[in-house]
Order: C-alpha cells, then sequence, then structure tokens
C-alpha cells in the first residue's frame, strides 16, 4: 500500500520552477559557476599569451638578422685566361660598395666577398653552391666584365649588353615569402649603389682616354650606364598556385591529422563495449588503433594530394640541370605525384600520432589547446627561414611541417635534395609517438574509468 502510495507521488512530482539568476537557491551554483568561468578563461589567457608568443616571438629582431641570410660577392673580373688583367674596373667597384655596406649602420644581408680559388676559378661552381644552398644569393662578377666593356668602347660594338657584366643569382622556390620580402629589395639597393659608384669611375677613365680613343664612335650602352646585372633565378616559384602546397594548405593537413582521433574513435569504441559480444583484447585494440590509423591516412592523404593535381600543379615535368634556370622542373619527373603523395601521408603521420596520443592523455576540450600549440609551433618555424629567427628556435629544425616543406619544394620545383633527411625526420616522429601510444592509451582507459 505504502508504495503504491510512493509510486503515485513519485509520478505527480514536477520539475521545479526556472528562477531568476539572482535566485537565494542558485547561490551556490553562481559561486561555482564564477570560479570555474573564472579559472578557465584565466588558462585561455595564459596559454593565448604563451603560445601566441612562440609565433611573434620567431620574427623578433628579423632586422638584426639578415646577416644569417648569406649572399656572396664573387669577382671573377679580369683572374680567368684569356681576359687576365691588372687594371680591371668592374669587379674594384663592386667588392669595394660592397665593403661599405657592410661597413653602414643600415640592415644588411650576409655579404661575404668570397675569393675565386675557392670555387676553382669556375663561375659555374658558384650557382652550384647557391643551388646546394650553401648560400641564399651570389653576385658573380665575370671574367670579362671590364674586358668586353673596354672593347666596346675602343671598336664602337653596338651589340655589347651591359648586363653581361655582372650575373645576380637567387633560388625563389627556396623561400617564395623570404627572397621578395627580404633578400631581392636588399639586392637591389646593393645594385643601386653599384652602378652610382661605377658611373664617377668609369667616367673619369673616359676622359683620361679622349686623346687616344673616338668616344663619339662609342656605343651609348658602353658609355652609360655601362654595366648592369642579369638576375637569373635558377628556381622561380611558378606557378603561385603552388603556393597553398607550401604554405597555408598545409594548416589543414594539421588539423585534418587532429580530427582523425575524434571522427573514429567513436567507431574504435564499439570494440570495447560488451554489446552482445566480448570485448577485445586492449593490445589488440592498439594494434588495431594504429593499422587504421595509417590506413586512413594513406587515402586521406591521397585526396589532399588530389587537390594540389585538380589544381593543375605541375607533377610530370623533367628534372633540370641544377645551374640553369629552369621553371617548374619536377625532381623525379612523371613519378613525383607518388612521391608528393607519400610524403603527405608520412607527414600526415608524423603529425597526427602527435595529436591522437594528446587527445588521450588531455581529453576534451583541453586537447584543442594542443592543435593550436602544433599549429603555431609548426607554422612558425617552417613558414619562415629558421635563420632570422632567435636561437632558441633552431628546434625547428626537427618539427615536421619544417620537415614536409623542405620536401615538397624539392618535388615541385627541383631544389636541392635533403628529401632523405626529410623522410628520416618524419619516421622518427612517428616511432617516438607509437612507442607512446600504448602509454596514452592507458591514461585515457584510467581516466575514463574514475570518471575523470
Amino acid at each position: 500500500m505504502q508504495a503504491q502510495k510512493a509510486e503515485v507521488l513519485e509520478g505527480s512530482a514536477q520539475p521545479p520552477a526556472p528562477v531568476s539568476f539572482f535566485d537565494p537557491a542558485l547561490k551556490e551554483v553562481r559561486r561555482r559557476v564564477f570560479v570555474r568561468w573564472s579559472r578557465t578563461v584565466l588558462i585561455l589567457c595564459v596559454f593565448i599569451l604563451s603560445v601566441l608568443s612562440v609565433f611573434w616571438g620567431s620574427q623578433l629582431g628579423v632586422e638584426n638578422k639578415l646577416g644569417a641570410l648569406k649572399v656572396w660577392v664573387v669577382d671573377f673580373d679580369g683572374q680567368i685566361a684569356p681576359y687576365v688583367t691588372n687594371n680591371a674596373i668592374v669587379g674594384p667597384v663592386v667588392t669595394d660598395v660592397t665593403r661599405q655596406v657592410l661597413q653602414s649602420s643600415g640592415p644588411s644581408l650576409g655579404y661575404t666577398i668570397k675569393s675565386p680559388a675557392d670555387f676553382d676559378y669556375d663561375p659555374w661552381a658558384v650557382r652550384q653552391s647557391v643551388y646546394d644552398e650553401h648560400a641564399y644569393a651570389a653576385i658573380i662578377v665575370n671574367p670579362n666584365a671590364t674586358s668586353l666593356l673596354r672593347a666596346a668602347v675602343a671598336s664602337g660594338n653596338t651589340t655589347y649588353d651591359p648586363t653581361g657584366a655582372i650575373q645576380t643569382v637567387i633560388i625563389t622556390a627556396r623561400d617564395q615569402t623570404a627572397y621578395p620580402t627580404y633578400i631581392q629589395p636588399l639586392i637591389t639597393t646593393l645594385q643601386n649603389a653599384i652602378l652610382l659608384e661605377f658611373g664617377p669611375r668609369w667616367a673619369r677613365e673616359l676622359f683620361s682616354q679622349q686623346s687616344s680613343t673616338d668616344l663619339s664612335k662609342a656605343p651609348p650602352q658602353a658609355i652609360n650606364p655601362g654595366i648592369g646585372f642579369t638576375n637569373i633565378d635558377l628556381r622561380p616559384f611558378v606557378p603561385y598556385v603552388a603556393v597553398p602546397s607550401v604554405t597555408i594548405g598545409l594548416i589543414y593537413l594539421i588539423i585534418i591529422s587532429f580530427f582523425n582521433f575524434p571522427f573514429l574513435m567513436p567507431i574504435h569504441a564499439l570494440f570495447m563495449k560488451p554489446d552482445g559480444h566480448p570485448p577485445l583484447k586492449v593490445t589488440h585494440w592498439i594494434i588495431w588503433r594504429i593499422c587504421s590509423a595509417i590506413c586512413a591516412y594513406f587515402f586521406l592523404s591521397l585526396f589532399y594530394s588530389f587537390v594540389s593535381l585538380a589544381f593543375q600543379i605541375p607533377f610530370n615535368n623533367p628534372s633540370a640541370p641544377d645551374t640553369q634556370s629552369a621553371a617548374t622542373p619536377n625532381a623525379y619527373g612523371s613519378g613525383s605525384f607518388v612521391v608528393y603523395w607519400m610524403l603527405n601521408w608520412v607527414g600526415m603521420a608524423a603529425l597526427g600520432f602527435p595529436c591522437e596520443n594528446m587527445a588521450m592523455v588531455l581529453g576534451f576540450p583541453w586537447s584543442s589547446f594542443f592543435l593550436i600549440f602544433w599549429v603555431i609551433t609548426n607554422v612558425a618555424t617552417g613558414f619562415y627561414p629558421v635563420e632570422l629567427s632567435p636561437g632558441f628556435f633552431r628546434w625547428g629544425y626537427a618539427w615536421p611541417l619544417h620537415r614536409i616543406i623542405e620536401a615538397i619544394r624539392t618535388i615541385l620545383f627541383d631544389t636541392h635534395s635533403r628529401i632523405g633527411l626529410d623522410f628520416g625526420i618524419l619516421f622518427a616522429w612517428i616511432a617516438v609517438s607509437l612507442a607512446f601510444f600504448p602509454f596514452a592509451t592507458f591514461i585515457m582507459r584510467w581516466k575514463a574509468k574514475r570518471g575523470l
């Protein structure tokens, strides 16, 4: 009888009516909410200040570190037969102006005056060194710079080309941001300074020869400007549709890798829920998760790579000689797309497994902190030259995105290859992540059992 009354009373019980925010009944709830809200916002504020400082800090004092961008100045003028001479004018002007720039107080690239002997008196060896990324650029005074100029004045050679005197060698596919932002503007400033210095010196020499040379027959371009620059870009950064492949698009690669966990984890959990079947052994569950993740990365990276292919980024052009300027060469010819896909596959695994580990250790929503940290640290050391960052950021050379970007430049633009090292570091990230994977799984299960 009493049980029936209890059931009637329980069935007729109504939920409490809503109250205003400041109702006394909510006093304790308000206190807990305010405490937790304040604590969460404080954590977010500290996190923002800490992690975003990493990104801003990577660009701290760039003006003072431009010297890390090495530019070689090599004077072959009059030093190689049959153009050997003791009174060259072009080469000394270039080296003198370079020294003046280095002694000035303004921002300057890392100009280094190198001896032709360092390159076995071979101008092509300088180009090879730029391609091999020993320097970001080179200014090469050709062996015949002074001889051709004087011969043009003496013989009235109307075909004389002033730009044949000096070469400026760059390789913008190495870093499409650093070259137009830092390197090319400062090199242009140096070139203008050289022309300003050369003009008066050349004029004095011409005036001293008026009695022996008929200047009225000299070609105008040999009088003024007399010399110029041939700008040689060994690997231009073209087509521009490739920009996402080495910049913003790779942020999406990280995000896709991260979301592999929340999308697939409910599916993995089916093995562990004894719903009409026994649960899977934990060791077998871990192996399944690792293998299924690698398989998922295989297909996800393929369709990520298809985007670049669909928007007509070249993947089947032949490679080109290192010292010759070439637009859109691919390092591996018609096999370049497969190499690109494999790189994205390995790169996605190197980026994704740390995300999975941290998602298991931290849980949601705190694992989002790691995603932000992972994106910022990879972008800060991948999108910008590490040489221009404070020494603290040298760890960026080992970060996954830095290696992925370097390898992509090799595949798409046939730049100097370190692809073996790039893949090696990515595999090292995968190996370390997989070694930690069982421990992260144990932490996740331990927290789940305790409702944490």
